[in-house]
């Protein structure tokens, strides 16, 4: 507010000052004008009187209020600040709308991807999510976890493309995943599930028939019993997940992939399910290819895998995650061509009888299934 009042003040004294054949009361104008790009119509509004106050100030001190001279640049100040204030009061009208929008479309992308809780089972977790597209919360990469009698299973995946189909396509595979996994089916029955979705799905008559375009979801299920000290993975194609122990990063890349849901191959196989360990202490990050796809401005590939070699003393997944987004923000300079989303596990304790030393003795190698 200072400088519009200032410029009013400075225009003022120096059109008094000027000699009579100097006029320089219309550029008042520009004050009004200056207000309405950061403030309200009110704001403007009372800008633009004060700016018409002045220029009638100054009439009056040249003793030429009655001229058509300052009868005009009045008049012309009055209607250039009214219209000033017409449009910032449409620009705030359009903005109010805008913010509604955004409210509405927030909470319906809240609904559909839930912010997964921090703590569920003996697990603790910690995800991040960044849509490719303005504006928007989610986009063609998913992630969901889930509570049964006997654990907690979790899905990762990513929708071929972005936009709108992609979030669509991300919206059936979460709805299918929740309606079924609480079911119990093996990892093969619960991604047979998935799979019938999607391709019904695929059969029905498109909205625009333009947009048609082959469309599968690569993705990872991964079952997590609450007895004992391993987890069940199964990659439909997907980017392996990382496992974390003893200051070690490995993939854990599977003896065979599964097929990418909604393929619709017939009798498609659905792969095996790999056994890995995973006992209090250890972490398991799982990430879609926006993550390990994410180029600098050379056009390098962001090493998540050799990143996280630095950061595997920290102390609970909240922490290794914030180390990551920053470090791959700084990577990519903030810009990303895909979605991208990355969840962070950690066994955080036991649960029943278990001994944790025993376990310890019997670990498999993490670089091979169990």
């Amino acid at each position: 507010m200072a400088i519009p009042v200032a410029l009013i003040v400075a225009i003022t004294v120096a059109d008094v000052l000027s000699p009579e054949s100097v006029h320089l009361g219309p550029l008042l104008v520009v004050a009004p004008a200056l207000t309405a790009s950061f403030g309200s119509s009110r704001l403007t509004a009372l800008v633009g009187g004060l700016a018409v106050a002045a220029l009638v100030a100054i009439s009056v001190i040249r003793n030429s209020v009655l001229t058509l001279n300052h009868e005009s640049q009045v008049a012309a100040l009055l209607i250039v600040s009214a219209f000033t204030v017409l449009f910032c009061r449409l620009r705030e009208r359009h903005l109010a709308e805008l913010a509604q929008v955004r409210s509405v479309a927030e909470a319906a992308q809240r609904v559909l991807l839930r912010p997964l809780p921090e703590l569920i089972g003996d697990v603790r977790i910690a995800s991040a999510y960044r849509a490719a597209t303005d504006q928007a919360r989610i986009g063609g990469d998913l992630y969901a976890a889930l509570r049964t009698p006997r654990g907690t299973r979790l899905l990762i995946g990513d929708v071929r493309g972005k936009g709108l189909p992609a979030i669509e396509e991300a919206a059936l595979v979460l709805g299918a995943f929740r309606s079924a996994a609480h079911r119990e089916p093996t990892l093969p029955e619960l991604r047979t599930e998935l799979e019938d979705t999607v391709c019904w799905n695929l059969l029905q008559p498109p909205a625009d028939p333009t947009a048609a375009d082959e469309s599968f979801i690569t993705a990872v299920l991964v079952d997590i019993p609450d007895d004992g000290s391993a987890i069940e993975v199964l990659n439909c194609g997907h980017p392996p997940p990382l496992f974390v122990h003893a200051g070690r990063v490995t993939a854990l890349a599977p003896r065979q992939y599964a097929t990418p849901i909604g393929m619709c191959l017939p009798q498609a196989p659905n792969g095996d399910v790999d056994t890995f360990p995973f006992a209090p202490g250890d972490t398991l990050v799982l990430y879609t290819d926006g993550v390990s796809e994410a180029r600098d401005p050379a056009g390098r590939f962001y090493p998540l895998a050799d990143r996280l070699d630095a950061w595997t003393d920290t102390e609970s997944p909240e922490e290794l995650l914030a180390h990551v987004r920053g470090d791959l923000n700084g990577f990519c300079k903030g810009t990303f061509d895909d979605d991208a989303a990355i969840v962070v596990l950690r066994r955080e304790g036991v649960t029943g009888d278990r001994n944790p030393t025993a376990l310890e003795a019997d670990r498999p190698s993490p670089v091979s299934p169990g």
